[in-house]
């Protein structure tokens, strides 16, 4: 039963992990031109937001196969740390009650997140990634 289990974790785990960036990566190309504005009020230059598409959706895609998983999870934890840090953690912006408690809740989410991906750099891919294909 153990080995059945373990077998099975990381390639979920991985897939749960990596569903949340694609998913972000495919929203941020139908809602350009928001996610842009959006950034820009953040002071994040809108500039950057294909460079943070191809980090959720190359990044997501590539932990979802498992390629590079250590690399590419150690990258995508910074990369919401940083993400979380710049548009949930916000107090200067005086949020009061749901407000102030939603953006905390993103960026605990985040947070949990990045903790995830560091499981993925300590543990690897898992089962079932090509980061475990045998070369000649």
């Amino acid at each position: 039963m153990q080995d059945t289990s373990v077998k099975f974790a990381a390639p979920v785990g991985r897939f749960l992990l990596a569903f949340i960036f694609i998913m972000a990566g495919a929203q941020k190309i139908t809602g350009y031109a928001g996610t842009a504005a959006y950034m820009e009020m953040m002071g994040v230059p809108g500039a950057l937001l294909p460079l943070v598409i191809l980090t959720e959706l190359g990044g997501g895609i590539a932990l979802l196969i498992g390629w590079q998983t250590r690399l590419v999870a150690f990258l995508l934890a910074g990369f919401n740390i940083l993400s979380g840090v710049i548009f949930h953690l916000v107090p200067s912006f005086g949020l009061e009650g749901m407000a102030a408690q939603g953006e905390m809740i993103s960026f605990m989410k985040n947070v949990a997140i990045a903790g995830g991906m560091m499981m993925v750099v300590a543990l690897g891919a898992g089962a079932f990634a090509l980061d475990n294909r045998k070369t000649a």
